[in-house]
């Protein structure tokens, strides 16, 4: 057979990859289906486990124009000017009352999970639109059901949905796609930040409450691997949806009712 005749693995790219966390999880989960998966981390040795199952891993600050331009045109040698799936994973958690924060802090969350997104999406455009892949947004239920003390972090979620929606439109003539996977609970490193509230905070009564509202997320949640599996299949077997929803039941069924109270 003419080497030419043989189809090459499609392949994904996935920011934020260190272990424990949901991009982990999702590395592995495609390279077990056969993709090509280049993995991302601040720094690649953190992620030599991942190496030494035959992913390709890479450092990347995703809110360095530098380090993605670097990466960009790494992939771009390695696979000829082409990238099928294109995951932004990277992500920060802020739980803080709006009324204590720190905008200097909201401005670094609002920078990864929003900014550094829309310069991956413009850096890595001409691959995707040589492949006619897709870009694969991980959003969350915080953006549509906002938690107490997340304000920022549900704003910046809301944010990345919103853009999500336009770019989807924006970039469909180019046989591009662009798919939000709604993310509920997952075990993950996410909520690895303990905060304490300042000192004058009118929320010090409710101290204990706050300690816990931190890692809610963690709660219930499933584990990191099932949300890979439900990812990766609903994204490869279900072309045709802009739209994943990934969470638990009790997440799921509470969505239901308010969506039906939204629509009466």
């Amino acid at each position: 057979m003419d080497d030419s005749t043989i189809a090459m693995p499609k392949s994904v790219l996935i920011t934020g990859c260190s272990p424990g966390g949901i991009g982990h999880a999702l590395a592995r989960e495609f390279k077990g289906k056969g993709l090509r998966v280049f993995a991302t981390a601040r720094k690649a040795e953190a992620i030599a486990d991942l190496a030494a199952q035959g992913i390709e891993t890479f450092s990347l600050e995703v809110n360095d124009r530098e380090s993605i331009q670097a990466l960009k045109d790494e992939i771009t040698s390695r696979t000829g000017g082409t990238l099928d799936y294109l995951i932004n994973n990277a992500g920060r958690n802020y739980t803080v009352p709006s009324l204590d924060l720190d905008i200097e802090e909201a401005r670094a969350t609002f920078e990864t999970n929003v900014f550094a997104v829309m310069r991956m999406c413009q850096a890595f455009a001409p691959l995707l639109i040589q492949a006619k892949g897709t870009i694969v947004q991980i959003g969350s239920l915080a953006g549509v059901m906002p938690y107490v003390f997340g304000g920022v972090y549900n704003a910046s979620k809301a944010a990345l949905h919103s853009y999500s929606d336009t770019l989807r439109v924006e970039i469909a003539p180019f046989g591009v796609r662009v798919v939000t996977v709604m993310t509920g609970g997952v075990k993950s490193n996410i909520a690895r930040t303990h905060r304490t509230l300042p000192a004058d905070s009118v929320y010090l009564p409710i101290a204990d409450a706050y300690a816990s509202r931190q890692g809610h997320s963690q709660a219930n949640a499933i584990p990191n691997e099932q949300y890979a599996r439900s990812v990766a299949e609903q994204l490869l077997n279900s072309p045709g949806k802009d739209t994943i929803w990934v969470c638990t039941r009790i997440s799921q069924a509470y969505l239901r009712h308010v969506l039906m109270l939204l629509h009466t």
